[in-house]
């Protein structure tokens, strides 16, 4: 395999202010092993849409080499419409809160056709910063905090 790329600098998430208060986004295609026997989007495959535009939004501001692991804490979901195969959707995302060790993110998946934007899924997850060595929840940094809040305005 070679090239020339720079796997850390190809995003597939892009910024955007089509969607307030979000600010970035990440597009994905639904693909056939993403459905369930009635042909739509199989609820469960949400969840990697969703770490996509998350680690997406964190590779645009520079975060992948954060000392540590985000582990999650707790995740809600509501499905709104429902997507399917070969389907484009666009997953916005954005932090909504950074407390002492753990982040809170919102998420919006919307398919995009003819038609307009379809809202499909929103989601709330929880993701708490680990400290590998010791296996135990460590403080978000500061340098974290303000990158965020510089993006986020």
């Amino acid at each position: 395999m070679g090239g020339d790329y720079d796997r850390a600098v190809i995003e597939f998430g892009h910024e955007s202010d089509r969607k307030p208060p979000f600010r970035y986004a990440a597009y994905t295609r639904v693909g056939f092993s993403d459905t369930d026997a009635q042909g739509v989007v199989y609820y469960g495959r949400y969840m990697p849409y969703f770490d996509l535009a998350r680690t997406e939004y964190h590779r645009h501001l520079g975060h992948l080499t954060i000392r540590g692991e985000f582990a999650m804490r707790a995740s809600s979901v509501e499905y709104h419409a429902p997507a399917r195969f070969d389907d484009l959707l666009e997953v916005f995302v954005r932090v909504e809160r950074i407390g002492t060790t753990s982040v809170t993110y919102d998420h919006a998946a919307y398919r995009i056709d003819d038609a307009g934007d379809t809202l499909m899924a929103t989601a709330k997850q929880t993701l708490v910063l680990i400290d590998l060595a010791n296996r135990r929840p460590a403080p978000i940094p500061e340098s974290f905090r303000e990158q965020v809040q510089a993006f986020e305005g």
